[in-house]
């Protein structure tokens, strides 16, 4: 799992800029910084782990339709010729 930094001077500095009391922003930068650190976030790598196995089906798959229209093909090409 990755992390993402978070700059929370710049984003209480930010919300004083706006108006808000320090108090406030320093409180409002704690609570989003902690709602933050809970998230699970997904990595490139963790997308290619969980479906490497699916992609691996979808091939056989392919393979196994290609191989039943190729059949299929040749009992029509037989039946007519």
């Amino acid at each position: 799992m990755s992390t993402v930094t978070f700059d929370t001077l710049k984003f209480v500095k930010t919300l004083e800029a706006s108006g808000i009391e320090n108090n406030q922003a320093e409180a409002i930068a704690a609570a989003y910084r902690d709602a933050a650190n809970d998230q699970q976030l997904v990595t490139k790598i963790d997308l290619q782990l969980e479906l490497a196995p699916i992609k691996a089906e979808l091939q056989v798959m392919k393979w196994m339709s290609g191989l039943i229209l190729g059949g299929i093909i040749a009992l029509i090409l037989k039946s007519f010729f």
